[in-house]
């Protein structure tokens, strides 16, 4: 327990140590280092792969931030919760690489937004299942596409494109591991319909980066 309330207070004072403060509503992307080895034949891996360009962070995850007075919380979309509310260190023990170590924590602020109506639209959402099937239009959500779903324009419209999916790797090829993943599913691999993935929402106009990566020993 001490240790969990020592890493806890270690990031807000990393979050905040910056000209700006963690915001209700600012984004968390996770990234991986361009040369660490993602476990072969997982999920992320297989993200990896499908998403990353040379010379770029793997963002694998974005969630969600919801701060209070005391407290900072994350909504997000996992496998291991589904889209689920839950205080920062079980985000941090969801996402500690194999070493103890952590993953790079890219905070971004999206411009034009009532943040607050976000968040609490985020909390809606909670309860329910993870999207391995990664479809648009169904009741489950994967990460991206909660955080497309919860960040609105003033005429009621998301903020964050949707884009064809790509599930291929670099050389043109589909990763085994999606090709399993879907067939166990029963479908095809959803190559080209609309979607959302953290890479590409990371880069979107909208959005200002409000801290540098936030790299832990």
């Amino acid at each position: 327990m001490k240790k969990l309330l020592f890493i806890f207070s270690a990031l807000l004072l990393t979050i905040a140590c910056g000209h700006e403060r963690l915001r209700n509503g600012d984004l968390i992307f996770v990234g991986l280092p361009e040369d660490y080895i993602v476990e072969n034949g997982s999920m992320d891996a297989a993200i990896s792969s499908a998403t990353c360009e040379d010379g770029d962070l793997n963002l694998i995850h974005v969630a969600i931030a919801e701060v209070k007075a005391d407290s900072v919380w994350i909504i997000d979309a996992t496998i291991a919760h589904g889209v689920d509310r839950h205080p920062l260190d079980t985000f941090l023990k969801d996402f500690t690489l194999r070493d103890g170590s952590y993953p790079e924590f890219i905070v971004k602020r999206v411009r034009g937004v009532d943040a607050d109506a976000a968040v609490k639209r985020a909390k809606t959402f909670c309860g329910r299942g993870y999207d391995v099937r990664f479809l648009p239009d169904n009741e489950e959500m994967y990460c991206s596409e909660l955080v497309q779903a919860c960040y609105l324009d003033r005429d009621g419209q998301p903020v964050f494109n949707s884009e064809p999916m790509n599930w291929l790797a670099p050389d043109g090829t589909m990763p085994p591991y999606w090709e399993w993943l879907f067939g166990q599913l029963g479908m095809s691999v959803p190559q080209g319909l609309p979607g959302t993935n953290p890479q590409i929402m990371s880069r979107a106009e909208c959005l200002t980066e409000v801290s540098d990566c936030l790299q832990r020993d």
